[in-house]
């Protein structure tokens, strides 16, 4: 046996060395620069510290620990800001090391044959295992809608600076092959070192606060690093597994950034119009320089291939009559092509093609004009023995155009309901409909709002009256409706599909955003005459405990409203529903979200099964999760394989938010990986549904489960005297309120409740302090009180442990939390409650939040077998292992910083570069964490 385990450790041994090589040589690079930078003084001290945490961390050396505490105490503030400096940038080097090492590991899998989980190849395998064929496949998505929809992140910490330097690391450290010679080594070498001094001069933090149209920009360099060139090969990678069958466009991509008003008073009508150029620019740009490089390749001549009618219609229209080209059709088309696009580009967004048009041209009236013209190339070199002209750029180029329109990405409309109820009140009081609209209840709500919608006149007096008759706030909302009719006028109608509706607790809820869509000529009724019409998915969004509770009695109410049905029908029948984590976490403890998501979900399925089958209508669950475990963060494979069955069939949208944006898609192949993963997991969770139903013993253990958690977690957040204060001390929340890292504020509203409190400052904040609250309080709690005593608890014990083997849900839920767990530290924890200032407070809350973390863990340890977490995922462990000698000295100095400035004196000079010290050890932890926001 001890053979078999030195034979193991040696064999990860050598696949890991790779990656320890990587780190090495980054490490090795970013002390030189340092040196060179900083001074011998300062590169000895950042060494001496990175010893002494190591010796604390690896090989428990008690008396390191203590060394490493007097040292950091006793730093000055410039010091202290290079450490954070170093240790931060460690962290960033070693995820793009980290990075290189899974795609190099997976390239490994794929040589010798062995398909991963969450790859296509693998999906398509373990279908073909059940008898799903091509054709099956095929047809599944010809129905789908897959869509990541990026959104903007109060707690966003990387600024685009960075990135860009990080990106060109990574395209350095993956050119470093066995083949490479010794001279082309060096000088990779030398090219690293350069982009590591950029980052070393270049400032990490922010200036001034991120505006809207900042977060506009910042999510566009996505696009052009990553999801324009590689969804198209995405979905090349399907069509050569699927040989034959056409594939519909299904993979699109969605975005809040600029639409999304809840809580941001700079979200405007403007920030809506200024997204949509911005994401049109983005999109043409991509296509002009696609059609310039595709006329340099197709150079064919007349005289040597012949070309279809249409084809040589198309150059005949191009206005090109330079003799040099006269011969080379190809070419004189796609001249054509590119001078309707530049033209195209001058009307929606009034920039300049960076190359001037041969000749002035009519620009393109819609996206599916474009797609013609591409698709009478393409036909062309089919037909005349050309196809393999076809594959390089034009497929992709073809396929972008199909996905990304003129728009790019879908933007959503998003508002909370109360605002919709604010401005509704005001339309009817100023109409004299009703005077105390909101004093109304629910029922009689109702029935103003439908009378409303079956009336073609409109609710608002007219255009030069509403100025002096409607306040600020009910003209900029209206203004966003008026905008969303022009943007879809002009970017075409996926430019913008659906609007959320946050906090939807009633019915009236949904009808008010149908009135208010009717006041911009969105929905087009009467709703009872059998004609109505609605140009956006109204799209609740159940985010508390309660709200998804009442999700599917709502739902069923709506639908029950006289001609809701058939407008659906008439309007596309589909029926968005977002489901929020986030919220749902911070009112509920993680257990008792995954719980009540899971049975919301499943009793929306009920709802919509006899629509679907009488109707034709389509449910699409919209999941917002975030980062972190306690936001519904975690494998974004495991987690849609672990929805309940029956609520993927082929549709599904999901937020992408904060630090998991750039971890996912900022280096372009690890992005392509991360869009293969969710298509790989709708298909499986689509067409692999189990053949059995989950066992009644597990539903009753699981809601066990869920209020012994849920009454634990509240006890300890919403019930203990002063936890707010031990919250607003114990907890970086107050410094990450005034980072420059997001255009919304990190609170709804002026108050220090938690209530009132954002989910995801509140996870961020909980992670930065590795305690990592939201992500498993309640859960320990649960498993003792479930396992009670005597001689059921053995019985209890088996069935929990084969709850985990079985149960897709319960097997998320467990790794998820076997991952936070690991990933939280209450050594480092205890550092932080020096900061409470109430002595007693903090020892008491500590002392109930660790006996629970004790309890989770031991909880842990009975389900899984396993004494050491993350066991079952050596990789993660390991990477832990390494990561958090690197990670400890920046918590040991934001707490000794946060101590600084919060007993400062207003006139310490010195206060400024404390600060920023605080501000860089934020965004070195969140880098180092990972999954943060």
């Amino acid at each position: 046996m001890a053979t078999k385990r030195r034979a193991a450790a040696d064999s990860a041994a050598a696949k890991n060395q790779p990656l320890v090589d990587d780190i090495r040589l980054l490490g090795r690079i970013l002390g030189d620069v340092i040196r060179e930078q900083e001074g011998k003084e300062a590169f000895d001290l950042v060494e001496r510290v990175r010893q002494l945490a190591v010796a604390y961390r690896l090989k428990r050396n008690a008396a390191a620990g203590r060394a490493l505490d007097r040292l950091l105490t006793s730093l000055s503030g410039d010091r202290t800001v290079s450490v954070i400096r170093a240790f931060s940038y460690f962290s960033h080097l070693a995820n793009i090391a980290e990075d290189r090492h899974h795609l190099r590991r997976r390239a490994v899998h794929e040589r010798q044959g062995h398909l991963q989980r969450g790859s296509l190849q693998g999906a398509f395998e373990r279908l073909a295992r059940r008898g799903i064929g091509a054709d099956e496949v095929a047809r599944t998505l010809a129905h789908a809608w897959i869509s990541p929809v990026l959104t903007a992140h109060p707690t966003e910490v990387q600024r685009k600076s960075i990135l860009d330097a990080e990106r060109a690391i990574a395209e350095l450290l993956a050119a470093r092959t066995p083949e490479l010679g010794e001279r082309e080594a060096a000088r990779n070498e030398t090219l690293i070192r350069a982009r590591v001094t950029q980052l070393w001069q270049t400032r990490m933090l922010r200036n001034a606060k991120l505006t809207v149209d900042d977060e506009i920009e910042n999510a566009l360099s996505y696009y052009r690093a990553t999801f324009l060139a590689q969804i198209p090969e995405l979905y090349r990678e399907i069509e050569e597994a699927l040989p034959g069958f056409e594939i519909a466009p299904f993979f699109r991509m969605g975005n809040w950034i600029g639409g999304d008003r809840d809580g941001n008073p700079f979200v405007d009508a403007g920030t809506l119009a200024t997204a949509l150029a911005r994401q049109g620019e983005t999109a043409l740009r991509h296509y002009l320089t696609q059609v310039h490089e595709l006329g340099a390749e197709l150079s064919s001549s007349a005289t040597l291939s012949r070309v279809s009618p249409e084809l040589q219609a198309l150059a005949d229209a191009s206005g090109d009559d330079s003799p040099h080209r006269a011969d080379e059709p190809y070419r004189r088309a796609l001249i054509g092509v590119y001078a309707r696009l530049a033209a195209t580009l001058s009307a929606l967004t009034g920039t300049q093609a960076l190359r001037h048009a041969v000749t002035p041209s009519a620009p393109y009236p819609d996206a599916a004009a474009l797609l013609a013209d591409l698709r009478t190339v393409e036909a062309s070199l089919r037909h005349h023995h050309a196809a393999a002209l076809v594959a390089p750029r034009l497929a992709p180029l073809i396929r972008a155009v199909q996905v990304f329109g003129f728009h790019l990405a879908t933007v959503d409309l998003r508002q909370s309901s109360d605002k919709h109820e604010a401005v509704i009140a005001e339309l009817l009081a100023v109409a004299r409909i009703e005077a105390d609209y909101g004093a109304l209840d629910e029922a009689a709500r109702r029935v103003c709002l439908l009378k409303l919608l079956d009336d073609a006149r409109p609710l608002r007096v007219g255009e030069s009256e509403r100025a002096a008759a409607y306040g600020d706030a009910t003209r900029s909302e209206l203004a966003i409706f008026e905008a969303a009719a022009a943007m879809r006028s002009r970017y075409g109608n996926d430019a913008i599909r659906h609007y959320i509706i946050s906090h939807t607790e009633t019915v009236s809820d949904l009808l008010e955003v149908l009135v208010l869509l009717k006041e911009a000529g969105l929905f087009r009724g009467p709703l009872g005459g059998g004609e109505a019409t609605t140009a956006l998915i109204v799209s609740p969004l159940f985010e508390t405990i309660g709200d998804l509770q009442r999700a599917a009695t709502i739902m069923r109410e709506y639908y029950a409203l006289p001609g809701l049905v058939a407008m659906m029908q008439r309007s596309g029948a589909e029926q968005d529903v977002m489901i929020g984590y986030s919220d749902s976490n911070k009112d509920g403890g993680a257990l008792t979200s995954s719980w009540e998501l899971y049975c919301a979900e499943i009793a929306l399925v009920e709802v919509f099964a006899p629509l679907r089958e009488s109707h034709g209508i389509t449910l699409r669950l919209f999941h917002g999760r975030g980062g972190t475990v306690g936001r519904g963060g975690g494998p974004s494979y495991e987690a849609i394989l672990a929805q309940p069955p029956g609520t993927v069939n082929g549709q599904i949208r999901l937020t992408e938010q904060g630090e998991v944006i750039a971890s996912k898609y900022a280096q372009p192949e690890i992005g392509r990986r991360n869009l293969e993963t969710l298509v790989a997991a709708t298909l499986e969770a689509t067409l692999l549904q189990p053949t059995q139903s989950v066992p009644k013993a597990f539903i009753e253990a699981a809601r066990h489960l869920s209020e012994t958690s849920m009454a634990a977690y509240r006890g300890l957040v919403y019930e203990t005297p002063g936890f707010t204060d031990y919250f607003f001390s114990a907890t970086p929340i107050r410094e990450i309120a005034e980072l420059n890292i997001g255009s919304r504020p990190a609170s709804r509203k002026a108050t220090r409740a938690i209530e009132d409190l954002r989910a995801i400052p509140w996870s961020f904040s909980w992670g930065q302090c590795r305690v990592a609250l939201p992500g498993w309080y309640g859960f320990g709690t649960a498993i003792e009180a479930f396992l009670g005593e005597g001689r059921e608890r053995s019985a209890r014990a088996r069935l929990l442990q084969r709850m985990a083997r079985e149960w897709p849900f319960f097997a998320t839920l467990v790794s998820n939390l076997d991952m936070v767990i690991a990933k939280s530290d209450m050594a480092i924890a205890a550092r932080y409650v020096e900061l409470v200032e109430d002595k007693r407070l903090g020892r008491k809350v500590f002392a109930r939040i660790e006996a629970e973390w004790q309890r989770t863990n031991e909880a842990l340890t009975l389900i899984t077998g396993q004494k050491e977490r993350l066991a079952s995922n050596p990789a993660l462990a390991r990477s832990i292992e390494h990561r958090f000698p690197y990670l400890d000295p920046l918590n040991h100095l934001q707490v000794e910083l946060m101590r600084r400035y919060r007993q400062r004196r207003a006139d310490d000079p010195a206060i400024e570069r404390v600060q920023r010290g605080i501000h860089l050890s934020i965004n070195g932890l969140a880098a180092g964490l990972r999954n943060t926001g």
